[in-house]
This record gives structure tokens, C-alpha cells and sequence, in this order.
């Protein structure tokens, strides 16, 4: 089966050696997102800010590959402190309708660039 590399201007450029997803057959594996300005590349400030910005990324990769946030069947995402975890949760409220993905929260020592929140997921398209 051939796989597909997936890109989009509307979220930041691989800062490293990775695609932004790859689609194999219905499966789009995305890449993890920190909260990058795709238009400057600059980390944003604060941790809400932080957080929005994550999912609107995911957001605009899942589109480019032709679906949606509500395709994605699994999230993982990646905190360095996890009281910010509650904000996570208030924050997929506004990115995710019910019923949510699969999901785990992992909390890490460090993200690149001192990003404080990461998140990565699989989405599947068609039923």
C-alpha cells in the first residue's frame, strides 16, 4: 500500500525530519503539534494560548488530509506539568464534539522549543 505525505502552509513547517502526516489507505497518522505559529514559526505565549494553538494546527493538517478533527480516533498528548490537564479538557470541548477520540495524557520533562504542550493522533477517513 502506498502512503501519502500530507502538507499544509496553514500549520507550521516540520521543524525536523518528519512530514506534518502521512496518509496510508483511509489512516492519516499526524504528527506531533506544538503551539508554533505557522506563519512566523515563533512558540505562542502562555499555555491556554499554547494549547489553542496545538489544535488549531492539528486542525488545519487534518483538513489538508481531507478530513476533520472528528476523524481522529486516538490523541496523545504530551504536557510538561500536568495541572495544565484540566485546560486540555476545557479546550477539546471547543475543538472535539462527543463523541471524543481515544486519548492519553503524558506528562513529559521537556517539549522542543520549551513548548509546554504537545499533541499527536490518528485520524481515519470514510466510514
Amino acid at each position: 500500500m502506498s502512503k501519502t505525505i500530507i502538507s499544509t502552509p496553514d500549520a507550521p513547517a516540520a521543524i525536523g525530519t518528519y512530514s506534518q502526516a502521512v496518509r496510508v489507505g483511509d489512516t492519516v497518522y499526524l504528527s506531533g503539534q506544538i503551539g508554533l505559529d505557522p506563519q512566523t514559526m515563533a512558540l505562542v505565549e502562555g499555555i491556554d494560548a499554547q494549547i489553542d494553538r496545538v489544535f488549531a494546527n492539528l486542525k488545519a493538517v487534518a483538513e489538508a488530509a481531507g478530513g476533520s478533527l472528528a476523524d481522529i480516533v486516538k490523541l496523545n498528548v504530551f504536557l510538561v506539568d500536568l495541572d495544565d490537564f484540566g485546560k486540555v479538557n476545557e479546550a477539546m470541548t471547543r475543538y472535539f464534539a462527543a463523541p471524543f477520540p481515544a486519548r492519553a495524557a503524558i506528562g513529559v520533562a521537556a517539549l522542543p522549543r520549551g513548548a509546554r504542550v504537545e499533541a499527536d493522533g490518528v485520524l481515519v477517513l470514510g466510514d
